[in-house]
């Protein structure tokens, strides 16, 4: 074992809190190896605490990849912080609560994207601009993201599926389906707003 590998092991009588203080230390002044340590010490308790507050395993580790990206962006916020691993927590925390927003207003378009395929065809006009404005929406998606978009609310179809039928992997199909999501709330806000309110 060399000096370098030494001076970078855990003592195990440190604290998690100091331990995650020295890292955030060691990263702020551009040890970029103390972001992959930082990672493998609390990963387990931040995804399982994300957890918690999402009930989604996948939604967990998503929101603490949110919270390494920002933390490598700016590693001084946290070396800063007054208590460090309360810090971090928190930013995961905040990552979470965000994803848990995003994913009820994707909920409420994809209902409104069923409710426009399920509904009769004698709308009134009211009803038909409604539904103009949603196909509208659809159409300007990438022609990746509105397939999958098809195949997964009106196929509905699984990833697995749509991996399938693309030749892609499930990470690709669900990635797909999230942009595209993402990109149809923010064209149909307030279309959202009216399911949301009506």
């Amino acid at each position: 074992m060399n000096a370098a590998t030494k001076l970078t092991m855990p003592d195990p009588s440190e604290s998690l809190a100091t331990r995650v203080s020295q890292l955030c230390a060691q990263l702020a002044e551009g040890d970029v190896a103390a972001l992959g340590q930082l990672f493998d010490l609390t990963a387990a308790r931040l995804v399982r605490y994300a957890e918690t507050i999402s009930g989604r395993r996948e939604d967990a580790e998503d929101a603490l990849q949110a919270a390494m990206i920002k933390l490598a962006q700016h590693p001084e916020r946290l070396a800063q912080a007054d208590q460090p691993w309360a810090y971090f927590v928190k930013m995961v925390r905040n990552e979470t609560l965000k994803l848990a927003e995003s994913r009820r207003s994707r909920s409420r378009v994809v209902e409104m994207l069923r409710t426009w395929v399920s509904r009769p065809r004698f709308w009134t006009m009211p009803d038909d601009d409604w539904r103009e404005q949603i196909q509208t929406a659809v159409k300007r998606l990438p022609a990746e993201q509105a397939e999958v978009v098809v195949l997964k609310i009106w196929e509905e179809m699984t990833f697995a599926e749509i991996a399938e039928v693309l030749g892609e992997s499930p990470n690709t199909a669900a990635s797909r389906y999230r942009y595209a999501l993402e990109k149809l709330e923010r064209t149909l806000q307030p279309l959202a707003e009216e399911v949301r309110h009506g």
